[in-house]
């Protein structure tokens, strides 16, 4: 089984739920899950082999959340040696902006310039399309703990 690291970027709480949802799911499935609400640039050097899931929300402006910015910094800026990682995103975001989901393309495109791998394709949780996110968000880790 993997150890997996939730890095969570949350305004308003949402995208910690979602994370605690999709910790529990990972560890009901055998996985090792530490979640982080304040990731800093060690916790990307703590273990190589620890799979990053990125499960953080998109304000209005197309912006990343205050609490998980410091690491898109460290990511652009200080470029540090990730080639290789494997990661996986969680992005919620509202279509009724013009700025959908520019947050979670943002951040994924961080670590991929860096050569990083991006495990399955990303979940979008739109505020706007009524589905409910954490059935959305439980059959997305199951797929996705396939993939590890």
């Amino acid at each position: 089984m993997s150890n997996i690291q939730i890095f969570i970027g949350s305004v308003y709480g949402g995208a910690e739920e979602v994370a605690e949802l999709v910790g529990e799911e990972l560890r009901a499935l055998g996985h090792e899950v530490t979640l982080n609400t304040y990731a800093r640039a060690e916790d990307l050097a703590r273990d190589p082999n620890e799979i990053i899931l990125l499960c953080h929300s998109n304000t209005g402006s197309g912006e990343l959340p205050d609490n998980i910015l410091p690491l898109y910094l460290h990511l652009t800026r200080d470029y540090p040696r990730i080639s290789g990682r494997r990661f996986g995103v969680i992005n919620l975001a509202d279509s009724c902006y013009t700025t959908f989901n520019e947050a979670g393309v943002m951040l994924a495109a961080a670590f991929e310039d860096l050569g990083a791998q991006r495990i399955g394709e990303p979940l979008v949780l739109d505020a706007s399309s009524g589905d409910d996110a954490a059935t959305e968000a439980r059959n997305w880790v199951k797929h996705w703990a396939t993939l590890l």
